[in-house]
This record gives C-alpha cells, structure tokens and sequence, in this order.
C-alpha cells in the first residue's frame, strides 16, 4: 500500500527524505503545491520557516495594491462627478449669456 504522508503525519521522520518547499511560478507564493525531490534537509527547513516568516509581508503587500486601487477608483469617481457638476455650472453661465445677448439685441 503507497499512503502519502501529511503535514501532521509525514510519512518519514527523516529530514532528509521529506519534500522541501519551493515556491512554483505558475501558483502564488504560500500554495500548497506536492513536490517529491529530496534535496538538503536544512534548505528544506529554511525554506519552510523564510516562506512562513514572509506570509504576513505578502498578505500586507496585497492588502495595500487593494487598497490603493480602491482609492484610484475613489479618486476617479470624484474627478468625474466634479467634472459633471462645473460641465453643468458652464451650461448654466451660457444659457444666462445668451439671455443677456438676446435682451442687449431686443432693445
């Protein structure tokens, strides 16, 4: 019978013959992704332990490109309300312009 280990129960105990954790490029960084090939136990460990130590840097990094983004979609709602308020401000101006023009002329 082939059984797998897991996270809480590793199939081996030996350092040396448990998968290091490597991140992939096609998957985000912290996805638990299967990887079978054996190299240094230490590297294995330090790459655990810096990828841990860097999940809260990487979560900070998404949270701020959320929240920048949200204020640039913020920041152009407001330009485009602004716009269409002094758009009918000049409407107005032009409407009393005419007026004016048309009494100067009528008399």
């Amino acid at each position: 019978m082939n059984i797998t280990g897991t996270i809480d129960h590793p199939l081996t105990h030996d350092p040396r013959k448990q998968a290091p954790m490597k991140p992939s490029t096609g998957e985000p960084t912290g996805s638990a992704t299967p990887d079978f090939t054996s190299t240094g136990a230490n590297d294995s460990r330090q790459n655990r332990t810096r990828e841990m130590q860097l999940i809260p840097e990487a979560l900070a990094r998404a949270h701020m490109h959320a929240r920048i983004h949200e204020a640039e979609q913020e920041r152009r709602a407001m330009r485009l309300v602004t716009a269409r308020r002094m758009q009918r401000r000049a409407e107005r101006a032009s409407l009393r312009a005419r007026r004016a023009l048309a009494m100067a002329v009528m008399q």
